[in-house]
């Protein structure tokens, strides 16, 4: 907030200079992740696509949030309609992300734990959770914010006004049923599927120890702005610190557990590197071999036989 900022100037560059980096890092290894996603058509299973969307959600978030940064302070408090719609379109995007959490969780709890085959899951239905179901809600805080609190471009909420749990309330919702999905899924690959080792089994360990790490990252990220980090010093100051580093390295996070360090796209990669290599040599060797001219050895050879057949 702005008495924080005047009272913490320094610490406040600072936490700007690590949100700028950590946002640019993220941005940079959620599209080589999203290129990954694009190339290797050989793992597009269900579980993957879900994998890229929420990558996409990221990369979109991540492009609002350096477009916010753009907006100065006068722009602000002129409260621009293209700067209402930028706000907008962020949060939107804000939703979505957690939205298509609570998709991975879905996901891995009806294939773990309902033991549902994933073969009749149909696309279309995460999609629409992931994507269409955010739409009403923005627009009805869009709407909340036109008639309520039409200022400041509709960035940050005044003390005493709720317009913002329009779409906060329901990204809570969506947290907690995905930490109730994860302690299902837990339980059962404790206990039941302890002992499988199916190569989708396995997959499915990897998925859900990357949702176990991402989804509390998130949702503690989440969770801060709701925080009063305390009046003295230091706990402001920490705050401030650890709200940046969460908030700027998400997206880089999610592309390290969902792409990088995912067995099937690095195999799947390995593959395509390896193919290239050898179609490349292939066509260095035909290149080298088109450009050798013709021997005059071979040449006398032919001659001296047409002279001597004549």
């Amino acid at each position: 907030n702005t008495t924080a900022t005047r009272k913490y100037p320094m610490h406040y560059k600072i936490a700007l200079i690590i949100n700028y980096l950590g946002h640019c890092i993220s941005v940079g290894a959620l599209v080589v992740a999203f290129v990954l996603f694009l190339c290797l058509r050989s793992i597009r299973c269900l579980r993957n696509v879900i994998h890229w969307n929420l990558i996409t959600t990221f990369i979109l978030r991540n492009v609002m949030w350096f477009l916010l940064q753009l907006i100065d302070h006068n722009i602000h408090e002129r409260n621009e309609p293209w700067c209402r719609l930028i706000t907008t379109i962020y949060n939107y995007f804000v939703v979505t992300n957690f939205f298509w959490m609570f998709v991975e969780g879905c996901y891995l709890h009806t294939a773990i734990v309902m033991t549902y085959s994933t073969d009749k899951l149909r696309k279309w239905v995460f999609l629409f959770i992931g994507w269409c179901i955010p739409c009403p809600i923005i627009v009805a805080w869009a709407i909340g914010k036109l008639y309520n609190e039409n200022e400041q471009c509709w960035f940050g909420k005044e003390p005493g006004k709720y317009i913002d749990y329009i779409y906060q309330g329901p990204v809570i919702v969506v947290l907690l049923i995905n930490f109730v999905f994860l302690f299902n899924i837990v339980r059962i690959l404790m206990t039941k599927l302890r002992a499988s080792t199916t190569s989708e089994t396995i997959q499915y360990r990897k998925a859900v120890k990357a949702t176990l790490v991402l989804l509390p990252l998130l949702g503690i990220t989440y969770m801060l702005f709701f925080v009063n980090p305390g009046e003295d010093d230091i706990s402001q100051i920490v705050f401030i610190y650890f709200n940046s580093f969460l908030q700027s390295f998400q997206g880089f996070f999610v592309s390290v557990f969902y792409c990088f360090l995912n067995g099937e796209v690095r195999s799947a990669a390995r593959k395509r590197w390896h193919r290239w290599q050898d179609n490349h040599a292939l066509r260095v060797r035909v290149a080298r071999a088109m450009s050798i001219p013709t021997s005059p050895t071979r040449i006398s050879f032919h001659s001296i036989k047409h002279t001597t057949a004549v």
